[in-house]
């Protein structure tokens, strides 16, 4: 399974991206997937997860009702529509494949990551 991201950039406060990762390899339900994402000096911290089997999502305090995951079944890709941006959600995002749920989202060892996409959120 590979895992690339795109869509990073540099966007002003109150402004909107979309990130997007394509999936290679196994289609895009096939597991729990999300969006990480590494401020400098931070740990990785999850954003947001979309359910493999009906679609339901999750999402950090952070990002809720600002963030919106999604996936394209026809274009196998996972979606991150992020709007009314703020400098602290500048950071490189991250997607994987094949979460699981240990009192917060974490990647399993034998899950897989996109390579970064970095968000520039000046204010």
């Amino acid at each position: 399974v590979q895992l690339q991201a795109s869509g990073g950039g540099l966007v002003q406060a109150g402004g909107s991206l979309r990130l997007s990762c394509a999936v290679s390899g196994r289609t895009v339900g096939s597991y729990h997937m999300g969006w990480f994402r590494q401020a400098p000096g931070k740990e990785r911290e999850i954003v947001a997860v979309i359910i493999s089997s009906g679609g339901s999502t999750w999402y950090g305090d952070s990002v809720k009702g600002r963030f919106t995951i999604s996936r394209d079944v026809a274009k196998n890709t996972l979606d991150l529509q992020m709007n009314s941006l703020k400098p602290e959600d500048t950071a490189v995002y991250y997607c994987a494949a094949d979460l699981r749920w240990r009192n917060s989202w974490v990647i399993r060892p034998e899950g897989y990551w996109g390579q970064g996409t970095l968000v520039t959120v000046s204010s």
